[in-house]
């Protein structure tokens, strides 16, 4: 297996849904496996967990599963073959459940009249087909002008950046898709088109009340996230920077900013995040990435992100493999110069209930940068240790050994963080010689290698992380 610090979360798909597929993938450097409920059915979905669980078993593996649901999406309906309209023309959009032409098609989204004004945009297929609205009559019909045309085809995404639509955050799917993941304990579960904190906070009220272990991805790609990002941010367990539908709600332009800018927040709140789309596109197709995509990749691990993300290119792309291993050398190359930071330091400020554990963890990776430690060894039970020193981004290995199973995967989106299971808590003397035991043991460490330990003390008290401690392999 590949040990990048940067992680890799791949989507299955067609391309990818045997075990011995998902094997070689792991292999290559996957880190988190992506079920796309948009495209997935149950029966599917559950088979792909379980052969994820069993690779995880069979091999010690640490590989975690994040359940994507679709979020509101709005999609066209099936529209007949070659289908294509044309700048001036006028197109309506219907409630009704028909063959779509290139006068009329159906609009998924039964609200659509209502929420609408004339003069709004409608973006259709990424963006490739835009109209503006001439006419709604509230009920049931919009016409729409044609500004620039193309071919219209079955079931493509609409997107409305200036309109504010009325449909919940989790839809009846997203509900029943929900159940299913939190049913088979995933360990992440990705919220599409979030609009506010309260999206986030309804999600997390429903997984809590399932008593379910998952944690929330907030997907970024509509314009009101961006402007309440810090909420988001602070109600979440990771962040996704979904650059498709992202870059088609606002200015394409903006999206780098955006990008480099939640990143940034991200590390100084210490929440995993990860950039998303389009990151390896050409892929699907053919056999290595063009120029413009290795940069892309490279400047987002350059950046700080926790994870990069490839979709199509292993869902239904013809080198899955390739793309995971293409991937992997951008990463380590990238790695290898030591220029992945933090923009600006974040050191604890304020003595809130977390002070002492978070003083601890910004210390001990300054301190590990400072005396070039190979790794920071700490202990950790809710896995937050593991969050914290990697939003530091220290030039040591962060490896988190925990009594707490569900958490092992969960910490292989985050950062620099490699997962160990240990519940032998019986002194501080001892537990730190066995764990630096078993980084030796897994080639984490070298004997005259320098570590950094973090831990509560006394070490069964879990809790508050209040020693750190410096010692040499030997």
């Amino acid at each position: 297996m590949s040990f990048n610090k940067t992680k890799i979360i791949a989507t299955l798909g067609p391309a990818t849904e045997s075990k011995e597929t998902m094997y070689k993938m792991i292999q290559a450097g996957v880190n988190v496996f992506r079920i796309n409920f948009s495209h997935s059915s149950h029966k599917d979905a559950v088979q792909m967990i379980k052969q994820i669980r069993e690779l995880n078993a069979e091999h010690d593996y640490n590989v975690a599963i994040l359940a994507d649901l679709q979020g509101p999406k709005l999609r066209i309906g099936n529209v007949e073959e070659g289908a294509v309209i044309k700048q001036g023309d006028i197109l309506t959009f219907s409630n009704v459940d028909e063959m779509g032409t290139a006068k009329k098609v159906f609009m998924t989204y039964s609200q659509f009249p209502r929420d609408v004004k004339v003069g709004e945009r409608i973006l259709v297929d990424d963006g490739k087909i835009l109209l503006k609205i001439i006419r709604t009559n509230g009920i049931d019909e919009v016409q729409a002008e044609v500004i620039h045309g193309g071919p219209l085809k079955s079931k493509k995404g609409v997107n409305l950046p200036n309109t504010k639509i009325s449909l919940p955050c989790l839809t009846d799917k997203d509900l029943a898709d929900l159940k299913v993941a939190m049913e088979h304990e995933v360990e992440w579960i990705g919220l599409s088109f979030v609009r506010s904190a309260d999206d986030v906070i309804e999600l997390k009220k429903i997984i809590a009340e399932n008593n379910a272990p998952c944690r929330v991805i907030s997907k970024i790609e509509k314009p009101e996230a961006v402007v309440e990002i810090d909420r988001i941010i602070e109600e979440t367990g990771a962040i996704m920077v979904a650059r498709g539908d992202l870059g088609v709600e606002v200015p394409m332009q903006s999206v780098p900013l955006i990008q480099k800018m939640i990143v940034n927040k991200c590390h100084k709140m210490s929440r995993p995040v990860v950039i998303a789309t389009q990151m390896m596109e050409s892929m699907i197709e053919n056999a290595s990435p063009t120029r413009a995509e290795v940069n892309d990749v490279a400047n987002s691990v350059l950046d700080g992100a926790d994870a990069v993300m490839l979709s199509g290119e292993t869902s239904v792309g013809k080198h899955p493999i390739k793309v995971i291993e293409a991937m992997t050398k951008i990463i380590e190359h990238v790695e290898e110069s030591g220029q992945v930071a933090t923009k600006t330091e974040n050191p604890p400020t304020y003595r809130n209930e977390r002070f002492i554990t978070d003083s601890i963890c910004y210390n001990a990776s300054k301190i590990a940068d400072q005396i070039g430690a190979s790794s920071i060894l700490t202990m950790s039970f809710s896995g937050y240790t593991g969050y914290k020193i990697s939003s530091h981004r220290p030039k040591s290995n962060i490896i988190v050994f925990t009594a707490n199973r569900s958490i092992l995967n969960m910490l292989s989106l985050v950062w620099g963080v490699r997962g160990y299971f240990y519940d032998n808590m019986e002194s501080t003397d001892n537990t730190f010689k066995e764990i630096k035991q078993i980084a030796k043991n897994n080639g984490l460490v070298d004997e005259g290698d320098l570590v950094v330990k973090i831990a509560s003390m006394p070490i069964e008290e879990s809790g508050t992380t209040n020693m750190l401690k410096i010692s040499q392999i030997d």
